[in-house]
This record gives C-alpha cells, structure tokens and sequence, in this order.
C-alpha cells in the first residue's frame, strides 16, 4: 500500500509539473543562513549600503541571500536546475520534469510552497501584449519651439518635456548625473547601433546588462520595447530629440519574455528589483504590468488590489521599501473589459503613471485607477510619444509605457538636485506640484507635474532647514576690511546690494540677476581705510527693499565688546570677550532649530578679556547658527554663519 501511494503521489506531480517544468520554490524562512545582518557588504554593495544610510533604512532579513543550504537541496534533489532566486520572496526559480526530484522537494521541511509558474518554451507571440501603436512622426502633432535660453535642443520632443517645465531642471545643470536608474523590460533591440543612444555608449553610461529570461546576459537582441522606453529618458541627439535624464547612468535588465504571459515573469520582475537595490540603483523605471496570463487559472482579481498579495507588488513595494524611486506605467486597459491598472502600479509606495497627450488630455487607453487610492499617481506624455526607431530615425509611440520613462527621467533630475532627500519624499514633492494635487481623480491621479514648481518647494524648505525664515544676512558685524553679503532669491530678475554709511552715501554697490530661492554669496572688500561707525547693508529689487544694520570696528574692542571670528566661519571659530561685569557667564551655540550645539561657562570681571574656541565646529552642517551670551545682567544674540 505504501509503495501504491508513492507511485500516485510521483505521477500527481508528473501531472501537475510537466505543464509548468519552470517552477517556485518557496521557503519558510533563511534559517541557518550563512550570512548575517551584521556584515551586509557581502551581500549589498557600497552604494546599495550608502542609499540606506543616507535614508536611515536598516538592514533586515529580507536584505539576506536564500539560505545556501536549502538552494542546495533543492538543487541535489534530482534533475534540477536553478534559474534564479528571490531573497525577498524567499524562493528559487527551478527547472524540471523529474517528478520524484518534486516529490522530495516538496517533502523538504523548509519548504513552504513549489508552484508551476511558467513553460520551459514558450510559443510564439500570437498577440502584442504590450498594445502600443508605434507609426512615423506627424510634425503636425508636434510643438517644435524652443527658447534661446535651453540649454539642450529637444528637437522633436521638446513638447513632452516642457508640459512638464522639464527644460528648468536640465538649464540649471540636473541632468541626471550620478543617478542611477534600472530599466527593467522586455529587451532593448539595436540600443548599441540605434544613434540615439551614441551619447549613452560613449560615455559609458550602460553600465551593464542583465537577462532574467534567457540568462544569457545580452539585450541588445530582444524585444525593442525597453529600448523605445529607454530613449525617453536617455536619448541625446540634438536637433532630434533629447530624452528627460540624457546623463544618468543606465542598467538594462530583462525581466519580460513577450512570448507567453506566465506569472514567471512577476518573479523575473523582482528578481531584476533585488538585482537594481544590491548595485545601488536609485531608480527602477517599469513599463511592465500583470493582471490575465495565457492560463487563466493564474489570472490576478480585482479583490488583489491594494493587498500586496501579488509577487511583483510585494516585490515592487520591498524595492521601494529599500529607498529606491520604483516608477510603473498604470496599463493601457482604459478602453478594455479589465479597465483599471495592473500589478506592480497598484502599490501604495510605486509611482504609477498614466498617459495624456501634449495637450494634457487624458488617452483613452490610460488605465483607471481602481477605487480606494489615488491611482494613477501622475500622468505624463503617452499618447504619440517621442521615441527612437529601429529605422535609427524618431518616430512616436502610444502606451503608458512610454509616458512612465518620460517623466521618470525628469524626477531622477529632481533627485540630483536634492540628493539628501528620501525617496518618498523626491515623490510627494513631484505629487504636490501636480496640477489635480487638491482635487485628484482616478484617471489623471495627482495630474501633470511640474518640475520647476517641485524644484523651488524643496529649495525653499532647504533654505528653511539652514537658514531659518531669514533670507539676508550681513557678516562680520562688526567689520573691519570685508563685507559678506548672503541673500536666497526673492525674485527672477535684477538685484542690487548697496553698503551705506551713515548718512545714507553709497561706499560700494553691486547688482546680479537671481532666481527664486537659489543662494547667493556678495563681498565688498578693501574697507580697512573706511571710518568706524554705523553703516548699513541695502537690498534692492523691483518689489522690495531691505536694511541691514552693521559697524565697522576702529580697531580692538573700541566699538563692541564681543566679537565673534571669523564669520561666516567653516571649521573653527574663536569668541573674544572684554568683560562689562564680574560673574559667571553663559555662552550657548544654537542651530537654527534651536537645538544646543555646544555651550561653555566662564568666570569673569570687568574690563577682563578672554579669548574661548568652540570645538565642535568641524562636524556642525552648514547654515545659520545663534550664539547666545547670558551674564547676571546682560544678554545678547549673536547670528553666525557657516558656510
């Protein structure tokens, strides 16, 4: 009876397996794992390690590898071979039709689960699944005026970055330099002929290539739709077009097999997600998605929404989870029965991004999103999209694939400029400057961002965070022989600094151009021979004017009592007293948070002078810092600056 119940059990696999020789392998958990937290550079390397750093994200035990020993015992279990493996999912992708090998897998104590979840070879494509119209450029279609001013000559595609003011980032240098942004896709064919990408090549921006499909390492061959995503966002081909982050740094992964839909491919998808977090990319640009497969037995519902229960959303969430920007394109199921997104773009922590035309009207093929979040995040240019063509020439594109790199591009400019900021938060700047952002709907989500409004909001919080609510500062004061203006932008346009004395005559003047919020270093020197006495800093624009009160030492102690040098200071500073009562003195350095830096306590009688250096200095951010001197009878606040 025994040896008849093994044989039933062996040809119930041979039954269920021989349809899906590709299948998972899922544990229970990394018991004894040959790694540990405690030494993660064995796993993660050094900007994997720095982009959780920088984000305050610690290390846990879905960052581990798979326990080796398990892989190994599924591997010896029989003719088994390991495709590939999934740390956050716990699981291996394995390939087999030996039916005892599942058996004893299956047996394993380790083992949670073992799912046939894709065919060893797949049929030929009998559909396009990505449905993306793809035809020559219609100039008429096109909004081909740029200004003088730009500093790229968008040529064909000026119109999808400018609906987004992308143009202001690209002008002030944020290019997408030392982003890194993972492209995980269907294949990127000809991207190493296709003139487009001749700037990508050259300066060594691919960094490398990865194929989850075929595991032969090589894309080029493949599929073209990852590279018609990639040209949004690193062609540089002046005259042209010019993609949205034409110098970030790009790895090029395979996830996709356009063959057959199999929920293989979600595994493939985090697979390539967990490749991206251990080589420190900071972005994942998807323009993939899953809800129906070729079986419909494995087809997702929409009772699956919002639950994390999918692989590639629970994947796509634990990238997001590890500081990375995970941008999704929403679907194109807008005119079809299942009418919402797909998976991974259901996500709480995924930025998915449906697809307007340049006129800012939403395509009808843009997914909806599904009640209870506000799905699509974003919308960005989809409809007749700019793109590169196997004919090395640009043609346009129609799909949400194409409108989630284009924007992506721009939010990973957005990143480059503020470089300390969270990921989350790169987003919730890129939402509220969203033209919806108060009034949000399931077709647009937050709408059309706007990078240049995003840029200012984050520099004016920036500014805030070193410099408090003041936008004016005046240093030394008291001076001798310079002056140091530092002022943030109060407008786009013509300034002028002028330094007064007291009855009001003009002893130096200088005038620039600013922008809103950006920072902005003047100095008047050669003031040694200026008499001492009271002057005043004057700030002059076509909307305001300002005083700032300042004096100007004779020599020593003749005019103040404290002096505080050097100011602005960088990695010292020294205080300098001549005592005006006997008694124990306070001095305190403050942040401009009001959080105490340092503080000291000194003795001291009349007419005494002492000197006292702060010792912390070296290791206190740069901005503006309050120095507070408390005596039995005096107080005073000195503000400092460091630079």
């Amino acid at each position: 009876m025994k040896n008849f119940l093994s044989v039933v059990f062996i040809l119930l696999f041979t039954t269920i397996y021989a349809q899906y020789p590709k299948l998972i392998v899922q544990f229970k958990d990394k018991g004894n794992n040959t790694f540990s937290l405690a030494n993660p550079s064995v796993y993660l390397s050094a900007r994997a390690l720095q982009r959780r750093t920088k984000q305050s994200i610690n290390i846990d035990s879905t960052d581990l590898p798979v326990t080796l020993r398990y892989i190994d015992s599924v591997r010896l279990a029989g003719n088994v071979t390991i495709l590939s493996k999934s740390k956050w999912l716990n699981q291996v992708l394995i390939q087999t039709t030996d039916a005892a090998a599942l058996a004893k897998i299956r047996n394993f104590p380790f083992v949670k689960v073992v799912q046939g979840i894709g065919l060893r070879t797949a049929p030929l494509p009998v559909r396009d699944k990505f449905n993306e119209r793809i035809q020559p450029i219609n100039t008429n279609d096109l909004t081909l005026q740029r200004t003088a001013a730009d500093f790229y000559n968008y040529g064909n595609n000026y119109a999808q970055v400018h609906i987004h003011e992308g143009e202001f980032l690209h002008n002030k240098g944020y290019r997408g330099q030392n982003i890194q942004i993972t492209v995980l896709d269907a294949g990127f064919q000809q991207y190493k002929t296709v003139t487009a990408f001749d700037s990508i090549r050259l300066n060594s921006q691919v960094i490398g290539e990865r194929d989850f499909v075929a595991f032969d390492n090589s894309v080029n061959e493949d599929d073209s739709h990852g590279m018609y995503c990639l040209s949004t966002m690193s062609a540089n081909w002046p005259g042209k077009m010019v993609g949205t982050a034409p110098k970030a740094n790009y790895w090029l992964i395979r996830t996709e097999n356009v063959s057959s839909e199999y929920p293989i491919e979600e595994h493939n998808w985090v697979a390539g997600a967990e490749f991206a977090d251990s080589t420190g990319s900071d972005m994942i640009s998807s323009s993939l998605g899953y809800y129906d497969f070729d079986d419909a037995s494995f087809n997702h519902s929409y009772s699956d929404f919002y639950k994390n229960t999918t692989q590639v959303s629970t994947g796509a969430t634990l990238a997001a989870k590890k500081g990375i920007i995970v941008m999704n394109s929403a679907g194109n199921e807008g005119g079809n029965a299942w009418k919402y997104i797909g998976f991974p773009a259901d996500a709480d922590s995924v930025c998915a991004v449906g697809a307007i035309n340049t006129a800012g009207q939403i395509a009808n093929f843009s997914s909806f999103g599904y009640p209870g979040k506000v799905k699509p995040n974003i919308v960005s240019v989809g409809s007749n999209t700019v793109i590169a063509g196997l004919n090395n020439q640009p043609q346009t594109g129609s799909g949400t694939s194409y409108a989630n790199p284009n924007v992506a591009g721009l939010i990973a400019c957005l990143w480059q400029a503020f470089p300390t900021l969270s990921n989350m938060k790169i987003l919730d700047a890129v939402y509220k400057s969203s033209d919806k952002y108060n009034a949000p709907d399931n077709r647009f989500g937050f709408g059309v961002p706007n990078f240049r409004l995003a840029y200012l909001a984050l520099k004016k919080e920036q500014n805030i965070s070193l410099y408090g609510n003041e936008w004016l500062f005046a240093t030394p004061n008291p001076f001798t022989s310079q002056v140091n203006v530092k002022l943030i932008g109060q407008v786009d346009g013509n300034i002028k600094i002028e330094l007064l004395n007291s009855t009001n005559q003009l002893v130096a003047t200088k005038s620039l151009s600013t922008e809103m919020n950006e920072v902005y270093d003047v100095s008047f020197s050669g003031l040694a021979s200026v008499p001492g006495g009271s002057y005043n800093v004057r700030y002059t624009d076509s909307l305001k004017n300002r005083l700032l009160p300042l004096q100007k030492l004779a020599g020593g102690f003749d005019k103040d009592w404290i002096m505080v040098s050097p100011n602005p200071f960088r990695n010292s500073l020294s205080l300098s007293l001549k005592a005006q009562e006997s008694g124990n003195v306070s001095l305190v350095l403050y942040d401009v948070k009001g959080s105490k830096v340092e503080a000291m306590n000194l003795s001291v009688n009349t007419g005494q002078v002492q000197t006292v250096a702060f010792k912390n200095i070296a290791k206190m951010q740069r901005g503006v810092y309050l120095l507070r001197y408390t005596g039995p009878t005096i107080k005073r606040t000195i503000r400092l600056l460091k630079h």
